[in-house]
C-alpha cells in the first residue's frame, strides 16, 4: 500500500503524462488488463482515460484495472485514472 506522501509524489509525477489507454464501450477486458500490465512494467506510472461511451462507472473501472494489473490506484480525477506499479526490471521512480 502507498502512503499519502507517496501518492502525492506520484500524482505530481503523473501530472505531465498523457493517457496511453482508453476504456470505451467494451469496458475492462482481459486484453486491456494484459496491455496495461505490460505498460506498467515499462513505465511504472500511467494514465488511463475513461471515454464517455463507457458503460461502467469510472470508480469501478479504476478498481478493476488496479486489481487486474496488480497495480496501485493512485488517483481518479475526472475521467482519468492514474495507476502505479513498481517495475521488476527497470525501476525509474524512487518513492519518498
Amino acid at each position: 500500500m502507498l502512503t499519502g506522501k507517496q501518492k502525492r509524489f506520484l500524482r505530481a509525477k503523473a501530472h505531465h503524462l498523457n493517457p496511453i489507454f482508453q476504456v470505451g464501450k467494451g469496458g475492462v477486458n482481459a486484453n486491456l488488463i494484459k496491455q496495461i500490465g505490460e505498460a506498467l512494467e515499462v513505465r511504472e506510472l500511467i494514465k488511463v482515460s475513461v471515454l464517455q461511451n463507457c458503460d461502467e462507472d469510472r470508480d469501478d473501472v479504476g478498481v478493476a484495472l488496479s486489481k487486474g494489473a496488480r497495480a496501485e490506484l493512485v488517483q481518479i480525477i475526472g475521467n482519468t485514472i492514474v495507476l502505479y506499479k513498481e517495475s521488476r526490471e527497470n525501476k525509474q521512480i524512487k518513492l519518498p
